[in-house]
């Protein structure tokens, strides 16, 4: 702040040149994607209050992926700007993490008094982990820091997408690149397609030593330790291919395909992953020649992930809209989950126990099918593939790839697809032989 000699200042504020980028944007979803410490989650608070001056009194947002990086990260740079520099107001802790404008901040703000026709003017805070816990208001526009990371999950950010709608809120999302998920899907990706150019999306790229805080040898020394992809995420802030990627054959450009109206006589094949929260489905087809022959290309062309849902309710579901000749045949479920089929069965859908129940052969499976081209995937499918892209062994301090697979549990569209994949892209006999 520089003070004026009548005891009012002024707030002068020195940004960068990827910052300066950022503020100049008037797309409605800004991204800064950069690398560790160049200056993102520091600019985040100056964009939301020059958002407030300009969509005025109401709510607004705040998010990270978990409440803990909140307290790290994002929520002290916050309080620095907007409680202690411009002292517009009190942050509450309890029973809602909420900051409060004062009168004498609304009027700082908005150049005015605050009258009784006016809503009170609110910053949320919110984490990413807890999609529901966003549901509750309808904000004028939002600060989404480390949006990147698996933490900040697709139903967050579409979570958030409805309470910014019906204000065409603006959204700033501030991150390291740490995968090939959500953020490159729904951003990065379109924006590329677009000739970098696209009318409701601008990323901003930028290295860690923009930031001149940022000593250009420690990023130096990160280029000379560090494997390569690793470097690049991190340091460049450039999504890369990271190591242990398990579908790592994968090529949007090979792979993905546009959405058409499949014939009705082309046969029909479903994977599904069984859950009380997560049932998941993935729908495949293989394309047959203009005599009816089977050609060996097989098309993923639908998803299907619900929760809190009968069996039947799951079906009719699965089904709708799949005009078919075929009943399709059905795999599923791991080997234990018996009671699962039965009741999927019963209620009108037959599902055989995949053919391997071991989780390595399948993926091998799965993998040569993408490999040799056999399996291809429609562009509808996000969540599919965002979790293709994502599905990964962990990696070790080195990034070096060990056993397993990070974070399991929450591929469930790839379960799906796993289960389905042990059948159609198994070694079969040659003709003639038994």
């Amino acid at each position: 702040i520089v003070k004026n000699g009548d005891g009012t200042g002024k707030l002068v504020t020195r940004f960068h040149a990827g910052q300066l980028k950022a503020h100049a944007s008037t797309k409605r979803n800004v991204l800064i994607v950069a690398g560790t410490q160049s200056g993102k989650t520091s600019y985040g608070p100056h964009w939301l209050y020059r958002e407030i001056r300009r969509c005025g009194p109401g709510d607004y947002v705040v998010v990270s992926p978990t409440f803990v990086l909140m307290e790290l990260k994002a929520l002290p740079e916050f309080r620095r700007l907007f409680e202690q520099t411009l002292q517009l107001g009190t942050y509450y802790g309890s029973p809602i993490k909420r900051f409060v404008f004062s009168e004498a901040g609304f009027e700082r703000t908005f150049g005015r008094k605050m009258t009784d026709n006016d809503p009170p003017c609110m910053v949320y805070f919110g984490h990413a982990q807890n999609a529901e816990s966003l549901e509750s208001a309808t904000y004028k526009a939002g600060w989404f820091d480390e949006a990147g990371q698996k933490q900040f999950r697709r139903a967050s950010h579409e979570a958030l997408e409805r309470r910014l709608a019906l204000h065409r809120g603006r959204k700033l999302l501030t991150t390291t690149p740490y995968d090939l998920g959500v953020l490159y899907t729904e951003y990065w990706e379109p924006w590329e397609a677009a000739g970098r150019d696209h009318p409701d999306i601008d990323i901003i790229n930028f290295p860690s030593y923009l930031n001149p805080a940022f000593p250009i040898e420690s990023y130096e020394a990160a280029r000379a330790s560090l494997p390569e992809w690793r470097f690049k995420m991190f340091y460049d802030g450039i999504p890369t291919r990271p190591a242990g990627l398990i579908y790592g054959c994968f090529d949007t450009a090979k792979h993905v395909i546009d959405d058409f109206k499949i014939p009705k006589e082309w046969p029909r094949y479903r994977g599904l992953d069984f859950g009380g929260t997560n049932t998941a489905a993935v729908c495949i087809t293989e394309r047959l020649d203009a005599d009816g022959n089977r050609t060996g290309e097989f098309i993923a062309y639908r998803e299907y992930h619900a929760g809190e849902l009968t069996s039947k309710e799951h079906i009719a579901q699965i089904r709708a809209n799949d005009l078919s000749d075929k009943p399709g045949i059905n795999f599923g479920g791991a080997k234990s989950e018996n009671q699962w089929r039965r009741e999927f069965s019963s209620a009108g859908m037959t599902v055989r126990e995949p053919m391997v129940s071991e989780v390595e052969v399948g993926i091998l499976r799965v993998y040569a099918a993408i490999k040799t081209g056999k399996l291809k995937f429609f562009r509808s499918l996000r969540l599919t593939l965002e979790q293709i892209r994502t599905y990964s062994r962990p990696v070790d301090d080195r990034g070096e790839p060990m056993a397993g697979i990070e974070d399991k549990e929450i591929y469930h569209q790839l379960d799906a697809l796993r289960y389905i994949g042990t059948y159609l892209f198994r070694e079969r006999p040659p003709l003639g032989v038994q």
